[in-house]
């Protein structure tokens, strides 16, 4: 499970990278000021994100909080990092998925602790598929060209079981199971849902990450 999870993380490093560098250099598509599909954060907001979560993943292997300062000091790195221009951005993305995949490599304890923001401890073993996600959701919230249909089957499959646990452990005492009309969904659009990404009539909002 370790090496397919650090293999899913690295394609879909590489599946950005290559979206990322295939855009055409005048489109508006990666200006850092552009809104994504997270309210509030435009595309410097989401790339300087991705590039500090992956800077976070290789600190926890080294043994020390996921955020130096915590969610604050998380916050304060991405604002800080969110109106950089273009270039600056994508390389910094560049640059933090070679460290981390470089870390990756050299790593021996994949049973050792990982302390993330929250105050929560996992198993390093853990992180990769916690990356993995990172990755790929973000990927679709910068808006430019990939959707939940494109994700990879493996994870979509994984991905949709622990999202659905996670929100039959958030309901009422008694009810579990999704709802019949989230169960009639595509399995890419009831992932969509879950993630609080898109609104699906007849449904209460999810929003569960």
């Amino acid at each position: 499970m370790l090496n397919r999870d650090v293999e899913g993380a690295a394609a879909a490093h590489q599946r950005l990278l290559a979206d990322v560098d295939g855009l055409d250099p005048a489109s508006h598509d990666l200006d850092p000021s552009r809104p994504t599909a997270l309210a509030g954060w435009t595309v410097g907001h989401l790339l300087t994100h991705i590039a500090r979560q992956a800077d976070s993943v290789v600190r926890m292997l080294d043994g020390v909080s996921q955020y130096e300062g915590g969610a604050q000091g998380r916050s304060a790195e991405i604002e800080a990092g969110a109106t950089r221009e273009r270039h600056a951005l994508i390389t910094d993305v560049r640059m933090s998925i070679w460290r981390l995949e470089s870390r990756w490599a050299a790593h021996e304890n994949w049973e050792a602790p990982a302390i993330l923001v929250s105050g929560a401890v996992v198993a390093c073993h853990e992180l990769p598929f916690r990356r993995w996600r990172e990755v790929a959701i973000h990927h679709v919230d910068l808006g430019i060209g990939m959707g939940f249909e494109d994700l990879p089957s493996e994870y979509l499959r994984r991905e949709l079981r622990l999202m659905e646990m996670l929100w039959n452990s958030r309901q009422p005492m008694g009810l579990t199971g999704l709802p019949a009309r989230a169960l009639e969904l595509a399995p890419p659009q009831r992932l969509a849902w879950l993630m609080g990404r898109t609104v699906v009539e007849g449904l209460a909002p999810a929003g569960i990450y």
